[in-house]
């Protein structure tokens, strides 16, 4: 795994933050949060931040799905202790954008996830609606 690049690492960098608290059941047998409980972080913050966007559904035809989600580990989390988890948009495609997420802890950004989602109808995937990708564009990440 390569390391991130420098500006993933600064929360501030990100147009979102949201404190996810961790579980007891969040452990493994080493003593830090698992990595599927890890991924179940992000997939609560990236909820709190797609909801935050107020996206709207045109019709009960369209949705949006995940199309991939990658994950990097970079240190250890531990419970007790919220994750921060901040997102912002990244690359916005015709049909698709990807969400960059950072989870922080304690400071220290401890993991990176990075998810496509597809904007969808009936027939599969489909251009956007006039304004979704400018409401897109005003959570973009900051890379500077």
């Amino acid at each position: 795994m390569s390391r991130p690049e420098p500006w993933r690492l600064n929360q501030s960098a990100y147009s979102f933050t949201v404190d996810v608290p961790t579980r007891w059941a969040d452990l493994d047998l080493l003593g830090h949060i698992n990595n599927v409980s890890m991924a179940g972080l992000f997939e609560e913050g990236r909820g709190l931040f797609n909801r935050s966007l107020m996206l709207t559904r045109p019709s009960r035809d369209v949705r949006w799905l995940v199309a991939a989600v990658s994950l990097n580990y970079l240190a250890e989390a531990h419970h007790p202790g919220d994750v921060t988890i901040a997102s912002g948009i990244g690359h916005i495609g015709k049909r698709s954008w990807t969400i960059q997420s950072g989870g922080f802890q304690n400071g220290v950004c401890v993991a990176t996830c990075d998810t496509t989602l597809v904007y969808t109808d009936k027939t599969g995937a489909t251009p956007f609606p006039e304004g979704f990708q400018a409401n897109l564009e005003r959570a973009s990440v900051s890379t500077i």
